[in-house]
């Protein structure tokens, strides 16, 4: 017979890492959501959604929420029914085992860090210098670090942050959608192109699609909240309530943001703007551009924060499943926090940020996600063979496999050159896997 390990001071067995500290509530998770699927993406998703789909920018961003509310369901299904840190690694690695888990898992993590990186940069760009010229690398240290030791501090702390954050950036988008209705009351602008799909170059259907692939992207974030399912104090409550709620709202101000600013600038206007959310102030009659400049470098802020936390959280839960080193399960005693996982993911990050090579893997995420997104939609169908599953929200049958469709929908829409670089990442985590594999078999009496 086997002794049972003495508990831990947390009260976990001795062989397992304590547990992370639940401090989120209902309200807290969804601004946590919220204001990581209203990130920096906004302030230049427009221009690059009308380039390709035309003046009626509100199809492709309502098409993708409802793509986006599909997978979502699946993801409050599996979070519900196994609220743990690890999120799509985890579930991956109960339907199908540890080889697709750490697939999974390093396409997330692979994309997060990406992101931080990607974010680092541009949180030292033409934003800040209407501020202040500083050289990248120092903006890029000192940001990552004071994010890193936000998110080492606690996740009730960084969740506070965060919700300062979303107020100043929904403000600054509902300020946008009042600028364009004045512009509009006053009778200026042309609410005729919002009817307008497709371009010279794109029929109707293929800018729709088109366009819904990058409107697809600027919904993704909410994947990332399931890796603090474990820190919510009743996630098979809390969690549904806040995801589908913060998705509708971040819905709500898409789409008012995307008709305003079709109906207050040319189309043509919109697509060539780096800042087309800039195009309707100037529409609108002008404001400081200083104002908008803080707004986005608080959104860029906000976004890098939320996505080292999940991806700290994600190493964390898939160290803790035996798919990374050990090491990477150690938390702060204190505020039980993973610092470690903390450590190594700014630190890849950091790396990235310096050699400037971000904007090769960038191009990639919207594929790696929509890997993971397909994997979790089938899990969630695998999974229900499962006969003892603890109370938790179920999905109809019909929207994860809906789901997993949308996700083979969508990627036949990626450009052929983005598909080559997302095969490479993709290949790298695959024998990535198959060397754990081998590992844990040699390992195994």
């Amino acid at each position: 017979m086997t002794t049972p390990s003495a508990p831990a001071a947390d009260g976990s067995p001795q062989n397992e890492p304590p547990a992370l500290k639940k401090a989120l509530t209902t309200p807290l998770l969804y601004f946590f959501i919220l204001g990581d699927v209203l990130g920096a993406g906004v302030y230049v998703l427009v221009g690059q959604v009308a380039a390709d789909s035309g003046g009626a920018v509100w199809v492709p961003l309502l098409l993708a929420l409802l793509l986006s509310l599909l997978t979502a369901a699946s993801y409050a299904e599996l979070a519900t029914k196994y609220p743990r840190a690890g999120g799509a690694s985890h579930y991956a690695t109960l339907a199908y085992g540890p080889f697709t888990g750490f697939l999974a898992g390093f396409c997330m993590l692979a994309a997060g860090i990406v992101s931080v990186a990607a974010l680092a940069r541009g949180f030292a760009g033409d934003y800040l210098t209407t501020f202040v010229s500083l050289p990248v690398v120092l903006v890029a240290a000192i940001f990552l670090c004071a994010l890193a030791l936000l998110n080492a501090r606690g996740i009730s702390e960084s969740s506070r942050a965060n919700v300062a954050a979303t107020v100043i950036e929904v403000g600054g988008l509902l300020l946008i959608v009042g600028l364009g209705v004045w512009l509009f009351l006053r009778g200026d602008g042309d609410p005729g192109r919002l009817v307008h799909l497709g371009t010279a170059d794109r029929g109707a259907a293929a800018g729709v699609l088109g366009g819904t692939v990058l409107a697809y992207y600027s919904f993704v974030g909410f994947e990332t909240s399931v890796n603090v399912a474990e820190e919510t104090r009743d996630p098979r409550r809390s969690y549904p309530r806040a995801l589908f709620g913060a998705l509708v709202t971040a819905g709500a101000v898409y789409v008012l943001v995307g008709i305003v600013a079709s109906a207050a600038v040319p189309t043509e206007t919109l697509a060539r703007s780096s800042g087309p959310l800039l195009e309707v102030v100037k529409e609108a009659g002008g404001a400081p551009p200083k104002l908008f400049s803080a707004i986005a470098l608080v959104a860029v802020a906000n976004g890098a924060l939320l996505t080292g936390i999940m991806s700290s959280r994600l190493a964390y839960g898939m160290a803790r499943d035996g798919l990374l080193p050990r090491f990477l399960t150690r938390v702060l005693p204190g505020r039980r926090t993973p610092w470690a996982s903390i450590g190594a993911t700014t630190a890849l990050s950091f790396l990235l940020a310096l050699t400037g090579d971000v904007a090769t893997l960038a191009s990639t995420l919207v594929l790696l996600l929509l890997v993971v997104f397909f994997i979790v939609n089938t899990a969630v169908l695998v999974q229900r063979r499962e006969r003892r599953a603890p109370p938790h929200f179920r999905a109809y049958t019909a929207v994860p496999v809906l789901g997993a469709v949308s996700c083979v929908v969508l990627a036949t829409q990626v450009e052929a050159e983005v598909w080559a670089r997302g095969l490479i990442v993709i290949a790298v985590g695959v024998a990535l896997g198959a060397g754990a594999a081998v590992h844990r078999r040699r390992a195994s009496p």
